[in-house]
């Protein structure tokens, strides 16, 4: 697996930016406001539904690297065919709602079935939150050992903060933040730090130990792309200058 370069150095230097528009947004056009909010404030990669139109769509919007997520292996091997730069497992905050759990097992089976239909692209997989997380560290590393390049973690749709403001917005990332300090410590792959976050607590995410952060719902909730834009360089600029904990 060979990482495109633009990732690899994010992920080095521990600042990388996840925009995603998210797992079940096929809307052509809000996808690409979203995607040329990411171009245009600083991000250093989107994520989109694995749809090969929308590949299509955001290959001429940016030069950013595209990943796409879905939960189903066999759709990734035509958004790779459109130019997808990486794939990722999860994104699964849009299936809670519905009552869909994702167990370890199920995740790991994908995880493995995904790798042998996709040998050499770059594979990112979420650990659901919904485990406990001396079980999320277990399935992360048996994840890498199947073949992920990267480690997502999640949480803030578990979390209901109970204050307003700052205080709420450290409540919400809560979940997502310890899982990137546990799981970081236990695998040698890149974690990136996801759901709930915010600029308040994407500092946060990286001195846990992530090597970058996700954020959807903070950026394609907005409804203006001058809105939109000033999210991400506020996230941006967030994670430039933190330094990470070392343990």
């Amino acid at each position: 697996m060979t990482m495109h370069p633009t990732l690899h150095s994010a992920f080095h230097k521990r600042n990388a930016l996840k925009v995603i528009s998210g797992l079940t947004n096929y809307d052509i056009e809000r996808v690409a406001a979203v995607v040329l909010a990411a171009d245009r404030g600083g991000a250093t990669f989107v994520d989109i539904a694995a749809r090969p139109e929308l590949v299509h769509r955001a290959k001429q919007l940016t030069t950013l690297p595209i990943c796409v997520s879905a939960v189903d292996p066999q759709g990734f091997v035509i958004c790779v065919n459109a130019g997808a730069d990486l794939i990722e497992i999860g994104n699964f905050d849009a299936f809670y709602a519905q009552g869909r759990r994702f167990e370890a097992e199920e995740v790991l089976a994908l995880t493995r079935e995904t790798r042998a239909l996709l040998p050499n692209i770059t594979l990112s997989v979420t650990v659901p939150h919904i485990l406990t997380l001396d079980q999320q560290v277990d399935l992360a590393q048996a994840l890498v050992e199947a073949g992920a390049d990267v480690i997502q973690t999640e949480g803030g749709t578990s979390s209901q903060p109970t204050h307003p403001g700052t205080l709420g917005l450290i409540e919400k990332a809560a979940p997502t933040l310890a899982a990137a300090s546990e799981i970081s410590r236990a695998v040698s792959v890149p974690v990136l730090c996801a759901s709930g976050l915010s600029s308040v607590t994407a500092p946060m995410a990286i001195a846990a130990g992530a090597a970058g952060i996700g954020v959807g719902s903070a950026i394609n909730q907005l409804n203006s792309e001058v809105a939109m834009i000033a999210a991400v360089r506020s996230l941006v600029e967030a994670i430039s200058n933190t330094v990470p904990v070392r343990r």
